[in-house]
């Protein structure tokens, strides 16, 4: 049956409008004020806004860490999207050492296809290269996955400056685009070891092992290589404002680069690390939180546009019987933080509701900027006819608390427990069904895989 959403604000990066909107098969059939149709089921939006469905292109569900799995997998991460208003998410299909590209995206699809609540695509991330992988790499770009991830830090997973150089070639004929976790892992690993011999094993030596200049030191030498390999590249989950600064300097000398944020680098500041107890373990994630000031330079950033995408580095490990893992030594906690659910309400509270950021700013970073730079546009990423029916029916009046007791993630505690929220997804539509409503999903397993064409380069350098 055709869907009729009606009297609702409709709300794109440039503008916001009341119009009612006509579904048929799934697909924006018509945008028209005063829309009349009839044998049609009417949905009423009066006093909401219409925001495309928001797309999160950074998790990592059912993710083995170490001696442990991530607590959400594809059935439970994706339900906990939904109910937050995200209709598709990008995971990292990630290679294992001395396996190939092929297998790792078919490993990936196995954990996500007929279990994914909402519609899905993966990222590649490359940790080994050779002459074969890099002849994978156009068919991976003919399986609908056109972008990838290299690793800057870890042992089990950074690649070798010349290989990105390499990496980031290859993927540019194909006309994708390269992410990097963007950390100077040698460093990293050096202020671990510094931190344990000396027997600083709590949870505040994670962040202390991790700062701000590691990541402006990585962020730096990759845009230097992507400007050597002259093809543009995405900087994920951007922590500091000294790497921003380093970004923003890599911009001004010409270097083509996009830039994900995340939810807890502008809600979360380091104070977390230092609570009492091993309290701390619940927010140790890498990059790490910042300081308060970095915090206020990620806004103005997001406001000033100079911040593209907001994902999550959705990677959620139980406080009880994961995170303990590193009771006695920092290094072993897993890092991740739960955030999948709750990324729309905390962008909206803290950024629109707050006056930091505009609505249509929120729809920028939320949905379009992701859905054109990973090649998921028009289909995906915009209220327009011919797209998917994908919406996000939002109140901007509604209140309430940030609870685990209350959330659907599949994980004992959330890092913004007993925050305020103002806002949030009254009712879900994904490709036109009535997905979730008032945090309730409505059903489950309806997710499809979505083959992704080539990136959108779309960025400015202002």
């Amino acid at each position: 049956m055709k869907k009729l959403i009606k009297n609702g604000t409709i709300v794109t990066p440039s503008l916001s409008y009341q119009s009612n909107i006509l579904i048929e098969n799934g697909i924006i059939a018509a945008i028209q004020p005063g829309l009349e149709t009839s044998d049609t089921e009417i949905y009423d939006a009066r006093g909401c806004r219409l925001f495309p469905g928001f797309i999160d292109a950074h998790t990592h569900l059912d993710m083995a860490m170490g001696p442990t799995v991530t607590a959400d997998d594809f059935r439970t991460g994706t339900r906990a999207a939904l109910a937050g208003g995200t209709t598709s998410i990008i995971d990292f299909a990630t290679q294992d050492k001395g396996d190939t590209l092929t297998h790792a995206l078919g490993k990936w699809h196995r954990k996500a296809d007929g279990i994914s609540a909402c519609d899905y695509g993966f990222h590649m991330a490359i940790i080994d290269w050779n002459p074969e992988i890099c002849n994978e790499i156009q068919s991976i770009a003919d399986a609908g996955v056109t972008s990838f991830k290299v690793y800057l830090a870890y042992d089990n997973l950074h690649v070798s400056d010349s290989a990105i150089y390499e990496i980031l070639r290859r993927v540019g004929q194909v006309h994708g685009i390269v992410g990097a976790h963007c950390e100077n892992g040698d460093i990293i690993s050096k202020l671990i070891d510094t931190n344990l011999r000396r027997n600083n094993t709590q949870p505040c030596f994670h962040a202390q092992s991790r700062p701000d200049l590691a990541e402006a030191e990585a962020i730096s030498r990759f845009t230097y290589i992507a400007q050597m390999a002259e093809v543009p590249v995405n900087i994920v989950h951007l922590s500091s404002e000294a790497g921003l600064m380093a970004a923003k300097s890599a911009r001004q000398r010409g270097a083509d680069i996009y830039i994900e944020s995340c939810p807890q680098y502008f809600i979360l500041d380091d104070s977390c690390y230092y609570l009492p107890g091993f309290e701390g373990a619940k927010f140790v994630c890498s990059p790490p939180v910042r300081s308060k000031h970095s915090q206020t330079a990620l806004w103005n950033a997001l406001s000033a546009g100079s911040i593209d995408t907001i994902s999550t580095d959705h990677c959620s490990f139980n406080w009880k019987g994961q995170k303990e893992l590193g009771r006695n030594d920092f290094s072993q906690i897993p890092n991740g933080l739960p955030g999948i659910e709750h990324r729309p309400v905390l962008l909206y509270t803290y950024g629109v509701a707050a006056g930091r950021i505009s609505e249509n700013q929120f729809v920028a970073s939320l949905s379009e900027n992701t859905a054109r730079l990973f090649g998921m546009f028009p289909q995906k990423g915009q209220i327009a006819v011919g797209s998917d029916a994908d919406i996000v029916v939002w109140n901007p009046s509604c209140q309430g608390t940030l609870t685990a007791q209350n959330q659907v993630q599949n994980v004992d505690y959330t890092p913004y427990e007993g925050l305020k929220i103002q806002g949030g997804a009254k009712a879900v539509f994904l490709r036109g069904e009535l997905a979730a409503e008032n945090g309730k999903v409505l059903f489950e397993n309806q997710g499809k895989y979505i083959h992704r064409h080539s990136c959108d380069y779309y960025h400015k350098n202002s």
